[in-house]
């Protein structure tokens, strides 16, 4: 039996990582511990049909994100969907993962502006049938009552789909570029290895 058919149970966890942050290695953290997972993959996204802005370049945002996660047990950094050429789309991953874990439960861990935006998403109902949704609300998030079958979900988020457990971090990858490009300070969530390689390669200051 291979390492990859040893694994019952995989996260996925993908996103821009622009740049990683803490809140993302606490996301990892709490997927691992609170679904009991074998193995979370990170994966950065390649080309996203869906962001208004420019990326950062993808090898940068790769590298970051190995620093980030460099110290997380049970983390792998997966680089496929920088690897892919064109657009990449979850479902592509997904069937991807499906013929290299064979035998893995998979859960796919978004956040809430993404759960919001879920049913935009190629193939959508496709992917609900390949995984357990993992959905990890930010702070602002939280302020009523929501559940992950709300009907503010519209109409097509599965009742099986599972709240993360996650402190109340207010941070945004949005609100440290921001801070990046108007300062030389470097954010407290940052980790120490994604400061030095943002520094080292005079990254997002070109916004000033």
């Amino acid at each position: 039996m291979s390492q990859n058919e040893a694994i019952e149970r995989l996260g996925i966890f993908g996103g821009s990582f622009d740049p990683p942050h803490q809140a993302h290695i606490t996301l990892a953290l709490r997927a691992i511990e609170q679904l009991h997972l074998d193995r979370l993959l990170v994966i950065p996204t390649g080309d996203a049909w869906h962001k208004a802005r420019d990326l950062t370049l993808a090898p940068h945002r790769l590298a970051m994100t190995r620093l980030a996660f460099a110290d997380v047990p049970k983390v792998v950094v997966d680089s496929r969907e920088i690897d892919r050429h064109g657009s990449t789309f979850t479902f592509d991953t997904l069937e991807e993962m499906a013929r290299d874990y064979p035998f893995a439960k998979l859960f796919l861990c978004i956040g809430g502006d993404q759960a919001h935006a879920f049913t935009t998403w190629h193939r959508w109902k496709d992917i609900l049938n390949r995984v357990t949704l993992v959905v990890a609300f930010r702070p602002e998030d939280k302020s009523g009552t929501h559940s992950v079958d709300d009907a503010q979900w519209h109409n097509g988020l599965p009742a099986g789909a599972i709240r993360l457990e996650m402190p109340s971090l207010a941070i945004s990858a949005t609100d440290i570029r921001l801070q990046l490009a108007q300062s030389d300070a470097f954010p407290s969530a940052l980790p120490i290895g994604v400061c030095e390689y943002i520094q080292q390669h005079s990254l997002y200051k070109n916004d000033r």
